[in-house]
């Protein structure tokens, strides 16, 4: 895959916005580490690290994830600020996307638009998706990118101290 640097223009209340996608540098670590540890994100996601605060542990995943060639991560840009990142890994011979947005730029556009963008470069298919079932946001970004809903799983969830059922999408 080539590397993203591509832009799309999203007219939403706030008026018309650029999201851009680009590789993650390491001047990101500290914007992805607020957004990944905020508590609300954090319940929300559900799936996260035990402890999503402990900075060393975050550091030492980035580090494992931006090494591999299996997968891909890119910083997610609104306006040039790093609002969130988006990427994509092979798991099992299945490919799967991910995402994290600022919780301060949910319900905007974004995920949904820098989800569009990963998967016009993911030149495989199927892709699938996963989310808590109770995120309905999340679950609308991957609809609206054309995911359909194949199933669910009970799996336990660090951040809410539990099992809870995770919703299974796949774009074919």
């Amino acid at each position: 895959m080539s590397v993203l640097l591509r832009r799309v223009r999203v007219v939403n209340e706030t008026g018309e916005k650029t999201v851009a996608l680009r590789p993650v540098h390491e001047a990101d670590m500290d914007a992805l580490f607020r957004q990944m540890s905020d508590p609300e994100s954090v319940r929300m996601a559900a799936f996260t690290p035990e402890d999503p605060a402990d900075r060393q542990r975050f550091d030492a995943h980035m580090a494992r994830v931006m090494g591999s060639p299996d997968n891909t991560l890119l910083a997610i840009t609104w306006e040039s600020e790093v609002v969130g990142s988006i990427g994509y890994f092979v798991l099992e011979g299945r490919t799967e996307v991910t995402y994290w947005i600022d919780r301060a730029f949910w319900g905007l556009g974004i995920a949904s638009q820098a989800l569009a963008l990963v998967l016009a470069e993911i030149g495989t298919r199927p892709v699938h998706g996963r989310a808590a079932s109770d995120n309905a946001g999340s679950l609308r970004v991957l609809e609206k990118n054309g995911f359909r809903v194949v199933g669910t799983e009970v799996a336990f969830a660090s951040a809410r101290r539990g099992e809870i059922e995770e919703t299974i999408l796949r774009l074919d």
